[in-house]
């Protein structure tokens, strides 16, 4: 069985149809919440589905990880607190899900015997990029407490394998975006905005550049290097290598959906300027030793697949954008 922590997510819940639909067998972990909400999960071809277990609980309770983790063979370990801005003013939890939750569950896996281990770090561990393309031996640097406890998280996760020979793989993801991302992200952010009845759109720094990755693509990357053997202790990068600023994913989205709005400049969506990371390009040249030719869609078709995703989805007028965008 394979456990996906952090399952009701975005990525998460996109990592659990792949898998269920390989006819694999998942424990999916969710937060617990005491209106017993599964998130992206909260629906019945999830809740009546033979190959899916679903388990509310909290990374940060180690007993409860113990349990949880009893009968796993495969842990892909996505829990965590991932909003930037949030970060700057309630760092005390980030440290607490990020870190003291990465020790749980890697020592309760280790406690489980847990064949495999995938930890999903971030690009944002490098801050503004010293040269680019970013490799893994890019130096790391703490641009955001949310940022700090990511490095910390990836450290915990890579001593386990040092310390006691615990097979433990970091894979890192560049920016990912599809289907049912949380309208604090960029790409989110401007298609509700386009879709409300909003004077203008809303958003912070438009020069800063990211390498943009659809949803299924990096599942099905991270799914295909589980496969892999003998990858432990590593670090591998997962990314187009194909960087975009802001201001240029702007006018693609404006084209798509056939619709421009005067782009309104907001100091709530500005990150402190020390904080602000200007630019992630990843190197995958790693990755492509690992995989024949790792696919990545092009950003033209993900964003199509995405608009249309948010266009018809039932609840847009409901869909929360938060005034901050990381």
């Amino acid at each position: 069985m394979i456990l996906v922590t952090g399952a009701d997510g975005f990525i998460g819940s996109h990592l659990v149809d792949l898998l269920i639909r390989n006819k694999l067998k998942v424990r999916a972990l969710v937060n617990y919440n005491s209106f017993n909400n599964y998130g992206w999960l909260e629906d019945k071809k999830y809740l009546k589905n033979n190959f899916l277990e679903i388990i509310s609980g909290d990374i940060r309770d180690q007993n409860f990880c113990n349990n949880l983790t009893k009968g796993i063979n495969k842990i892909f370990h996505l829990a965590a607190l991932i909003a930037i801005p949030h970060s700057y003013i309630s760092t005390e939890s980030y440290i607490d899900t990020n870190i003291k939750g990465t020790y749980n569950i890697c020592n309760a896996a280790m406690l489980s015997k847990v064949k495999k281990f995938y930890h999903i770090s971030t690009s944002e561990v490098y801050g503004s990029a010293q040269y680019t393309p970013i490799d893994e031996s890019h130096p790391f640097q703490p641009q955001s407490p949310y940022s700090a406890t990511k490095i910390s998280a990836d450290a915990m996760a890579l001593s386990f394998y040092y310390s006691y020979n615990f097979p433990i793989t970091v894979l890192r993801l560049f920016n990912t975006y599809g289907p049912r991302q949380s309208a604090r992200a960029i790409i989110p952010t401007i298609i509700t905005q386009l879709l409300k009845n909003s004077k203008g759109i809303s958003l912070g720094n438009t020069k800063t550049i990211r390498d943009f990755n659809y949803v299924n693509d990096q599942c099905k990357i991270m799914y295909d290097l589980s496969c892999k053997r003998d990858l432990y202790g590593q670090t591998i990068n997962i990314g187009s290598g194909v960087g975009v600023s802001i201001e240029v994913l702007l006018n693609k989205i404006f084209e798509i959906s056939k619709k421009k709005k005067k782009i309104i400049k907001s100091k709530e969506r500005l990150r402190p300027s020390k904080s602000e990371v200007t630019e992630l390009i990843c190197d995958n040249s790693k990755l492509k030793t690992i995989i024949n030719n790792p696919r990545f869609i092009s950003l033209d078709k993900g964003l199509n697949k995405t608009f249309n995703w948010f266009k018809q989805y039932e609840n847009i007028r409901k869909y929360k954008y938060n005034k901050y965008n990381t």
